[in-house]
């Protein structure tokens, strides 16, 4: 994996993947969507939550293109180390807040908003199609902000009120919110 853009742009980072829970966002379609997120963010000016966060690429992404409060959240400890080692390697300590939590109790006790969530859940999780819902009951997003969920086709949330667009790269989807 590599950060795709900004200050740390090319710099590759192999987190130990094997028997991780975590299936990484390719680098196809993560250049894609912040093609995308490029022409709608001020990444300097936003607060960011990375859910599901896995190895931090995400929230590498929005550090490395200038934003300075990123929370990340994964249950996973071995994820959770990594991301911690990553963070001061790259001495981005100060930028980030690194939460071992399950989302759903994250979501449920967290009191801050976010102009921008993303959401990179494992896709055979029971409870997926909940997670827009979840966002919106505990009003997480900041009334302006952004809520991209990342899932495989055997999701669809065109019926779901705050649904906005979708856009596919292979099997993996962005579903956008507001």
């Amino acid at each position: 994996m590599r950060i795709i853009g900004g200050t740390f742009k090319g710099r590759k980072f192999i987190p130990p993947a094997k028997n991780w829970p975590t299936r990484p966002t390719t680098d196809f379609a993560k250049e894609g969507l912040f093609n995308i997120l490029h022409n709608r963010i001020d990444f300097e000016e936003t607060i960011m939550l990375d859910l599901f966060g896995g190895t931090g690429n995400h929230s590498y992404e929005f550090i490395s293109r200038g934003c300075e409060d990123v929370t990340y959240v994964d249950k996973f400890g071995e994820c959770v180390a990594f991301v911690s080692k990553t963070a001061k390697e790259l001495n981005i300590e100060d930028k980030i807040r690194i939460v071992r939590s399950d989302v759903f109790k994250f979501l449920q006790f967290n009191i801050k908003q976010y102009d921008y969530i993303f959401a990179g859940p494992p896709y055979p999780l029971p409870n997926l199609n909940s997670i827009p819902d979840e966002i919106f009951k505990y009003n997480t997003l900041a009334v302006d902000g952004l809520f991209v969920l990342e899932h495989n086709p055997n999701h669809d949330f065109k019926n779901h009120v705050r649904y906005v667009e979708e856009r596919n790269y292979g099997t993996t989807i962005f579903s956008f919110f507001k």
